[in-house]
């Protein structure tokens, strides 16, 4: 709509004499973004992006929806009854002539539906107070069982995956899979081994599909948002920040748990991705995301979908040669015509274009052509090296989103964290420039977008802070981030920075910590934002979705936490947060994937490995693990000691490892 409408002088005309218009950007407002998209969704039975809403001057909305046609769109069917009929003009020039006519209707109806959506929303809220529970009441470990039976039942056994085009990653749910059989026994018990070792099998191929295909910039870094097509082969070539963060995260579990080395590739390249120009900010941080369109060339004016990565089988015989294109082009899937669907290109972008999806393997290819696996592994090294240069040199990058969102930095920061600790072993240069991206990242943030003198988290930096304070997601996902960046360094200012932004001992006018600022005390669990007049809705949500969700993050921290601090109100704040929605996560487990490991923490609780001394067998041990069920301290660190009394109580001069756990601690043997 940018370029068809919000480019149009026609459609500025009619925009600026008969409405204010507004541009949000929804990654800085994501509250307001959540409203209005639970309006669109309320009234339309569908959502998405762009969102296009109509509000009264009290911000109640009258009217909304996603994508309408405008004046310099050539199509003309987008696949709903109302775009078929319906341009972004026509809507325009109804919205003012019904305005100007019955603004009192209009007003009515937007006062109504507003009050159905506050009344649905707040259903949610205060339908788990927290009175009157029994200890044994809550959820069970058998819901685990439920959202893997629904997993399986769901698999798509040819590509992986679990829906139909189009086709979303959702790490969250890989994650679960994956971690299943690495919970304690009681867990795998309930599940079943059999049911545990295929949960890994399903991730891991999901996994092995989307590296292999179009989704995965094959010679380039990072991954798209999602597939077009539902055998991952052509993506939205959008790629985000919060997407390679969590991907990471996924491919090194899978990695720990299977040794397989091409989970182990994938690490590199998304490590590789986030640690260099453009995602890599200088002073530290990450840039949200690089733009799906771009111009094909330095001469053109109009942008292309994927342009920047896709290629006619004539440009790679001109930079190859004839006999190393036609080994590359068998291995990545080129035709003559192109390798995209003609039902896949409405705009005509992909003629004769092909995007890079791995057809077949190294070996296999050497059998076919006569030739040794070797000379056809360096055939296919040197061709992407040759490729990435020329698209360097000849083509437009696609712009670069520079927002630092402390959201999305926090996830990335966490899993270049763990990627550094078991990498350490592996590649010792690589491990040491993800720890330090990580730690430059917390130290940016720490610099830049915390104000040490009000204990105010801010959620974005772009040419200086932003204005916006931070949301219950830029706490969540920074306090995971510090939590894991201090496992992997035991540098205790990361862990002490996460119990300020999670205290609850702040005073005023100190009271800026996540729990001050969010917690729901009456029905337990955390509100995406904090109170305010010009917001319609308090939201309060635990599903888990592209992102996970603030409330599963937040329940994890409080476990993790509440381990590493012996803090037992902690642990209480956790259980209270999973059992905020308790009748949602009973009925629908699957969509609350993050909170089930949170269910397992409050049944059979959280070891605390607790390391006094040089014990490099146990880091060691540490490193080669998903770290389900377990968190790691320092027990030699000041601050910890005085946080934590049962570390404390500790003596310094012992060496060796301890596991705490339930208020005692005693000798870590299986560690050593």
């Amino acid at each position: 709509m940018e370029r068809e409408s919000f480019s149009s002088p026609e459609i500025a005309q009619l925009l600026n004499t008969s409405f204010i218009p507004i541009k949000m950007d929804r990654e800085e407002r994501p509250d307001i973004d959540a409203i209005y998209m639970n309006y669109v969704q309320a009234t339309t039975g569908s959502g998405g992006w762009p969102l296009n809403v109509f509000i009264t001057p009290d911000f109640e909305p009258v009217f909304g929806g996603t994508y309408w046609p405008g004046p310099n769109n050539s199509m003309t069917s987008i696949g709903t009854s109302l775009a078929e009929t319906t341009s972004f003009k026509d809507i325009l020039e109804k919205m003012r002539d019904v305005w100007t006519m019955q603004e009192s209707r209009c007003r009515e109806s937007a006062t109504e539906i507003t009050r159905q959506l506050r009344e649905f929303a707040e259903e949610g809220v205060h339908s788990h107070g927290l009175g009157g529970k029994n200890e044994d009441d809550g959820l069970e470990i058998d819901l685990l069982e439920d959202a893997y039976q629904h997993f399986e039942q769901k698999y798509d056994k040819i590509s992986g995956g679990f829906s139909t085009a189009p086709k979303f990653p959702t790490p969250v749910n890989l994650r679960f899979l994956l971690r299943l059989g690495q919970l304690p026994e009681a867990v795998k018990h309930v599940v079943g081994e059999a049911e545990c070792v295929n949960a890994v099998g399903m991730a891991v191929n999901t996994l092995r599909r989307m590296a292999r295909g179009g989704i995965r910039d094959q010679i380039g870094y990072g991954f798209s948002r999602y597939s077009v097509t539902k055998d991952w082969s052509l993506p939205h070539f959008e790629k985000m920040l919060y997407d390679q963060a969590q991907l990471l995260d996924t491919y090194l579990d899978a990695f720990l748990i299977t040794r397989d080395p091409e989970m182990l590739g994938a690490v590199y390249d998304i490590s590789t991705y986030l640690t260099t120009p453009p995602m890599a900010a200088p002073s530290g941080g990450f840039y949200s995301a690089e733009d799906a369109d771009s111009y094909p060339t330095h001469g053109d004016n109009e942008k292309r979908e994927g342009a920047y990565y896709v290629w006619t089988r004539k440009e790679v015989r001109n930079i190859l040669g004839d006999r190393e294109a036609s080994i590359f082009g068998r291995f990545y899937g080129f035709t003559a015509d192109g390798n995209v669907a003609r039902e896949n290109d409405p705009h005509d972008e992909f003629i004769s274009q092909n995007v890079l999806n791995v057809r077949t393997t190294p070996g296999a290819l050497a059998k076919e052509m006569g030739l040794p696996e070797s000379g056809i592994v360096s055939i296919l090294k040197e061709g992407r090296r040759k490729l990435r240069e020329h698209r360097e040199r000849l083509r437009p990058r696609p712009a670069l989103d520079d927002k630092i969102v402390v959201a999305w930095n926090g996830l990335a920061i966490g899993a270049l964290a763990r990627t550094s600790t078991a990498l350490e072993d592996i590649d010792a240069e690589k491990a040491k420039e993800c720890r330090k991206a990580a730690e430059d990242a917390a130290k940016f943030i720490k610099r830049e977008l915390f104000d040490k003198e009000l204990n105010t988290l801010y959620r974005v930096y772009r040419e200086g802070t932003g204005d916006t304070p931070g949301f219950c997601d830029d706490y969540a996902f920074l306090i995971h981030g510090l939590i894991d960046l201090y496992e992997a360094t035991l540098k205790e200012s990361y862990l002490k920075f996460a119990d300020t932004l999670q205290s609850k001992f702040l005073t005023p006018p100190l009271e800026k910590s996540q729990i001050k600022l969010f917690l729901d005390p009456n029905g337990g669990g955390f509100f995406t934002t904090t109170p305010s007049p010009s917001l319609l809705l308090r939201l309060k949500t635990g599903m888990d979705a592209a992102e996970p969700s603030a409330n599963n993050i937040a329940a994890s921290n409080l476990h993790r936490l509440a381990s590493m601090l012996d803090d037992s109100e902690y642990a209480t704040l956790a259980r209270e947060t999973v059992a905020a929605f308790e009748a949602e996560v009973e009925q629908f487990p699957w969509c609350f994937v993050g909170m089930l490991g949170s269910i397992v923490s409050s049944h059979l609780g959280t070891k605390s490995v607790v390391i006094m001394g040089e014990v490099e067998t146990v880091k060691k041990r540490l490193k080669g693990s998903v770290g389900a069920g377990r968190t790691v301290v320092w027990g030699q660190g000041e601050w910890v000691r005085e946080r934590n009394k049962l570390v404390g109580s500790l003596g310094k001069e012992k060496a060796g490892v301890f596991v705490c756990e339930g208020r005692t601690c005693r000798e870590g043997s299986e560690f050593l």
